[in-house]
């Protein structure tokens, strides 16, 4: 099953999915959610639901410089990971960076997040860790 990947506004549905995801790792990293912080990034950034029958299972957000398209946000609803949804995504943005001549795709995942095997797995590497967090990049040919 392959989801929609649909533009959206849904700030609320972003949130609330990101807060979820992500409590886990903020509270083992002692860090608090910053709902300013969110408001402030959510305006400067392209957001986009993954969609399966009509249903949003997941969020994708970036945005896109000269150099690399950065994925900003990649979170998908608990009961339908490792479905094949993050890795959709992916495609997606590897896709759109190609019909944009961009030929890097990079973003940051907490180093404790079992994402990062996915990532490595479909071709990123770790450019550098700073902290709790792993910068990767893929390189698109």
């Amino acid at each position: 099953m392959t989801p929609l990947i649909v533009p959206t506004n849904d700030k609320d549905f972003a949130e609330q999915l990101i807060r979820q995801n992500m409590s886990g790792y903020y509270e083992q990293l002692d860090m608090h959610w910053d709902s300013a912080l969110f408001e402030s990034e959510w305006r400067t950034l392209e957001s986009y639901q993954l969609v399966i029958n009509t249903h949003p299972v997941g969020l994708l957000c970036i945005n896109q410089a000269t150099e690399a398209c950065y994925i900003r946000e990649l979170q998908i609803a608990p009961q339908w990971q490792r479905q094949g949804f993050g890795t959709a995504a992916i495609h997606h943005m590897v896709h759109r960076a190609r019909q944009s001549s961009i030929d890097t795709l990079r973003l940051r995942v907490f180093c404790i997040n079992p994402a990062v095997a996915l990532y490595e797995r479909i071709g990123f590497h770790i450019r550098k860790t700073e902290g709790n967090t792993h910068y990767m990049e893929r390189r698109i040919v």
